[in-house]
């Protein structure tokens, strides 16, 4: 009969402990807006640095779509969210607002059509591209159109600003309402406009740790990091606004 003596079988049972996850990597999954995607991978790369064995996985996309897919149970430990609205959507308790983002006309470079400013864009012959609602550009969009009294019939209407950034690179749009962020982020393809109008239509975006995570700690490490001067150095060096309140 095999006999295992006391001290071997506890040797056996911290082996078995260690290889089931002590020493293993953890995985931190962020959900996250695609306008998001260069300043939180490089946020992601500090992290892991500073955390040994954990690795950050990002998932980005649209932030309705996101939030939807939480509510189905998707997994997620953190949430980044353009605007209020989708936060709200996903169930996330608590979110802080840690950036701000504007919108900016983008022209091509040179400006042909001569866009300074909104009512530009109801001129005959300006073609323009819009988001689409309920992206959160498409949203804005129609709130500085509203504040200005503008009424655009748009030659296109794209589900999110990389897209409607996209035909004015292409040169199939004069004009195109997207954020300071997209402008920034495509500098020397296109060129941008400010205006006033664009107070009115001020992006916030949120950060919450998702309902059920294991990685609650992790959550707040990573939430601490965006708030960090290294995180507003990093959204600011992106266009946006940073806010620690």
């Amino acid at each position: 009969m095999n006999h295992v003596t006391p001290p071997l079988a506890l040797a056996l049972l911290l082996l078995a402990l260690t290889g089931c996850g002590g020493g293993g990597r953890q995985t931190l999954t962020v959900f996250a807006d695609t306008s998001l995607t260069g300043t939180f991978g490089s946020l992601g790369k500090a992290f892991e640095a500073a955390h040994p064995g954990v690795a950050v996985r990002f998932d980005f996309g649209g932030s309705p779509a996101l939030a939807r897919r939480i509510v189905r149970g998707a997994p997620a430990d953190l949430f980044a969210a353009a605007g209020p609205t989708a936060m709200r959507g996903s169930g996330a308790p608590a979110p802080r607002v840690f950036a701000r983002d504007s919108l900016r006309i983008a022209v091509p470079v040179g400006n042909p059509a001569h866009v300074t400013g909104l009512k530009d864009l109801a001129a005959p012959g300006v073609r323009v591209a819009l988001c689409a609602s309920p992206a959160p550009c498409g949203e804005g969009a129609r709130t500085a159109l509203a504040a200005a009294a503008v009424t655009v019939t748009p030659v296109a209407r794209e589900r999110d600003a990389a897209k409607a950034l996209a035909r004015v690179r292409r040169g199939e749009a004069d004009a195109a309402l997207v954020y300071r962020t997209d402008v920034k982020a495509a500098a020397g393809a296109v060129e941008g406009v400010d205006f006033p109008e664009a107070a009115k239509a001020v992006e916030d975006y949120l950060i919450a740790t998702v309902p059920g995570t294991e990685r609650l700690a992790l959550t707040r490490e990573f939430v601490d990091l965006v708030l960090s001067n290294e995180g507003r150095r990093v959204l600011a060096d992106a266009g946006f606004t940073p806010v620690t309140g």
